[in-house]
């Protein structure tokens, strides 16, 4: 494994062949990964840690949607990415629809994990409240929304069967940096959606029975509207919340292998690049 410093931004970058390049959600970091990579061997996976987040938590500037995208895009300049899988969490599905509508030629699949286009008008405030409390509080604050996080983000049979899961979740949230979890808050409290339209590639929507983040009613809402994508895919596992790559891994992986199986066997379709793109 290689770690990269791009910009104060920690980027892993392993194995090799197709690239395969994964965004994180919110409180999360690169480790959230861990356990699909096992199963992505045969590819070069590339785990980006956002610019508030993890390592990259003294990474300067204004932290936006944005700022997230060119990151993103300046990653791909610097590590020779020119096309690739993409696999989000969370916010890093955000992230990673604005991203697809920008630059349709560097997506060869699109998988949201826990999806969402934005928050919705009734997030928008405990989002600010969340900020508020880790920016006053600090270190006491964050160790608040941990817990919160893990009562209402992991489904009950997660926090029952698997505490090393729920154990995890709470250290990546309790850990994380008070202002710059602060910051990402407010980015993804002001996040608007992407012209999800226009996105071309192929998508898999993987989400939980009781994710209650990215619902399955909400998840459908949001297949509807990706009228461009010439393959659109949901998955919804039961007795699942949000943190499906830690809660569900191995199911995670048969979704995620068969739908990068079937984006590789398909054509490239000119014309919805085109569209992506406006130039149609």
């Amino acid at each position: 494994m290689t770690l990269h410093i791009v910009d104060r931004v920690a980027v892993e970058d392993t194995g090799e062949g197709e690239p395969v390049v994964c965004v994180h959600g919110l409180g999360g970091s690169a480790n959230v990964w861990t356990p699909l990579t096992p199963g992505l061997s045969r590819y070069r996976i590339v785990r980006v840690e956002l610019p508030g987040s993890a390592r990259s938590a003294r990474a300067e500037g204004e932290i936006s949607i944005e700022r997230f995208v060119g990151c993103l895009e300046q990653i791909c300049e610097r590590l020779a990415i020119t096309r690739a899988h993409w696999l989000a969490h969370s916010l890093g599905t955000i992230v990673t629809q604005h991203f697809a509508v920008l630059h349709p030629k560097r997506v060869a699949s699109l998988t949201l994990i826990g999806p969402l286009s934005e928050p919705t008008s009734g997030a928008r405030p405990p989002l600010l409240a969340r900020a508020a409390l880790a920016r006053s509080q600090g270190v006491a604050g964050l160790q608040t929304i941990a817990d919160q996080t893990v009562a209402a983000a992991l489904s009950s049979e997660t926090r029952a069967r698997q505490p090393l899961v729920a154990a995890f979740v709470r250290d990546s949230v309790a850990r994380s940096c008070p202002e710059g979890y602060a910051r990402t808050c407010e980015a993804l409290a002001q996040a608007r959606s992407a012209s999800l339209d226009r996105i071309s590639a192929p998508v898999l929507l993987l989400t939980g029975e009781e994710d209650a983040v990215a619902p399955p009613q909400s998840v459908r809402a949001l297949a509807d509207r990706l009228i461009s994508s010439p393959d659109v895919r949901m998955r919804v596992f039961p007795r699942c919340g949000h943190w499906q790559p830690l809660e569900r891994p191995a199911e995670c992986l048969r979704e995620i292998g068969d739908f990068i199986a079937a984006a590789n066997r398909r054509p490239e379709r000119p014309y919805l690049t085109a569209l992506a793109t406006g130039a149609a």
